[in-house]
């Protein structure tokens, strides 16, 4: 069997561009992949055009002689965009080799140790403003299914936060404990926008409302700083979405940085990268929750890596997004009790629908964490992929 070509997809899909990557072989099987990097989508769909010439002619059976290879030859090695790009390519592969054996990808990676896996909400409380919008929110998403949320009650702060910002951040968590009780978990994540100092103090001040964990407190430049914060919280630290290369999980391990490691099967580098990552935090005893807020392709790549790894610890998904995300791809999903079942079929187990994303091209999307404005224009009022499709 050889790759005899690709195609790349890039889909609006109103809060960025979903990039999807196609494989196609002589006999007849395709895979697919997804390079979502939020709000950087020229820069992947160039990396994976320079892929292309690499990858077609090849063995898609020899994943990780293809990835080894490709990484060596970049030269550069690194980086979100290069390690983005050669997660949806890994994926793509993958994809292919289970469908061409009649195995889901999990079975590739080692097999699984769970059927279904414990899931958190984000993007949950889109367009809420007030304490009271983020009560009703999370009420909302509680009665679809989920037992956990997570959330940027930030605003727009940057490094500092005035007493204030202080107040509005607790005064926002303590709404949406008091509105949805002691039983569900939540967990902060500050998108790594607060100094030392500042973090060690609203960790210290949130630590009363029982959070599951604190994420990315600092800007992932300074491992040395977020060990410095995670030393003096009284809350767990989680990080490790804004980490690429093995030995940054590595440093973060080894300086006691994080309780729970987050690393990005797309941005990593691939669902195998991932899972070596996972067995480094593995020999320390850390549990892994991965990062993953994109796709729905994306989405079938961290289902299948949560289910083959030993560490796992919870698995986010979307709970509101574009309207049409439902259109993009063919799967199932089942939301029950704050867990999703893992897909049996062959591969990922999602079909690209070709036509569908050709309906939404390319818009030019900005970053909306740092304005404090999570917008609900373009996205589904209500619930979305998981919550929809389990009441299907």
């Amino acid at each position: 069997m050889k790759v005899v070509g690709q195609r790349v997809f890039v889909v609006n899909a109103a809060r960025t561009n979903f990039i999807f990557v196609k494989l196609y072989t002589d006999a007849g099987i395709d895979g697919v992949g997804e390079g979502t990097l939020e709000w950087r989508a020229k820069p992947v769909v160039a990396a994976l055009e320079e892929i292309e010439r690499f990858i077609v002619g090849r063995d898609p059976f020899a994943v990780e002689f293809l990835i080894e290879t490709m990484h060596r030859d970049s030269y550069w090695r690194t980086g979100a965009v290069f390690r983005t790009a050669l997660g949806a390519i890994e994926a793509a592969l993958l994809d292919i080799k289970g469908k061409a054996l009649g195995v889901p990808v999990y079975e590739l990676l080692g097999g699984k140790h769970r059927d279904r896996v414990k899931s958190y909400a984000n993007h949950w409380f889109y367009g809420a403003q007030t304490p009271e919008d983020y009560a009703a929110a999370a009420k909302r998403a509680v009665a679809g299914g989920f037992r956990a949320l997570k959330w940027d009650p930030f605003g727009s702060v940057w490094l500092e936060m005035d007493r204030r910002e202080r107040s509005a951040t607790v005064a926002n968590v303590e709404a949406v404990r008091d509105a949805v009780g002691q039983d569900v978990d939540l967990m902060i994540d500050v998108h790594g926008r607060l100094n030392v100092p500042t973090a060690i103090m609203m960790a210290r001040a949130l630590e009363r409302y029982d959070i599951a964990w604190l994420e990315e407190p600092t800007p992932p430049e300074s491992i040395d700083a977020l060990a410095d914060v995670r030393a003096r919280s009284p809350v767990p630290i989680a990080a490790g979405e804004r980490f690429f290369e093995p030995e940054r999980f590595l440093e973060a391990i080894a300086k006691r940085a994080v309780d729970i490691l987050q690393p990005d099967v797309g941005h990593a580098g691939g669902m195998l990268e991932t899972k070596k990552i996972a067995g480094f935090a593995h020999t320390r005893l850390l549990p892994v929750a991965p990062h993953n807020p994109t796709g729905p392709v994306m989405n079938a790549m961290t289902l299948h890596l949560s289910a083959a790894i030993a560490n796992f610890s919870i698995f986010e998904t979307v709970m509101v997004d574009a309207p049409w995300r439902r259109e993009l791809v063919k799967e199932s999903l089942e939301l029950d009790r704050g867990a999703i079942a893992v897909p049996t079929s062959p591969g990922l187990g999602v079909e690209l629908v070709e036509e569908a994303c050709a309906k939404y091209p390319y818009q030019p999307q900005d970053s909306p964490i740092f304005t404090g404005r999570m917008s609900m224009e373009g996205v589904a009022d209500g619930l979305a992929v998981v919550a929809r499709r389990a009441s299907a």
